[in-house]
């Protein structure tokens, strides 16, 4: 287009991702050239997860960019990157325990009996909540043979 030129200038949109990262930005936070600086100014904010619950910063790739509506820029806390392991979750499944974009669907498909957490009784042996305890069930351990017969001397 022939507003691409103005673009780049004006809002840094466009940029290739590879260009060097502003020395000036990375020490003090402030660049003089501000907007039309042509190198890239990332903040290293460390990546925790806040107290809302949310994921930490750039971990997950961001839904307006993958439809390339992203307006944001450098400045999104989300990664502008096609990576998979890092897509955001579809909504509709979680809702609906299905998704009508089926295997065209850009987001990730988790199933929710997937994300319960393991009963901590069922681990130590045994939960008085049986099929109606709201945690997973996963038996892991294979039975000790000593203890099945009766005694172990492991305890």
């Amino acid at each position: 287009f022939t507003f691409t030129p103005f673009l780049r200038k004006t809002h840094q949109h466009s940029l290739p991702p590879d260009r060097p990262i502003c020395r000036s930005f990375a020490s003090t936070g402030q660049c003089p050239l501000k907007t039309r600086c042509p190198e890239r100014h990332v903040s290293s904010a460390p990546p925790q997860t806040s107290a809302t619950g949310a994921p930490p910063f750039g971990s997950l790739v961001c839904k307006h960019w993958l439809r390339g509506l992203c307006k944001k820029g450098e400045g999104c806390e989300f990664l502008h990157e096609y990576n998979l392991r890092k897509m955001p979750e579809c909504n509709f499944f979680l809702r609906n325990g299905y998704c009508s974009n089926g295997d065209e669907c850009l987001y990730l498909h988790i199933d929710p009996d997937s994300k319960l957490p393991p009963c901590p009784w069922y681990e130590r042996g045994f939960c008085p909540l049986g099929p109606r305890c709201g945690k997973k069930h996963v038996f892991r351990k294979a039975i000790c043979p000593y203890y099945l017969a009766g005694f172990c001397p492991d305890g």
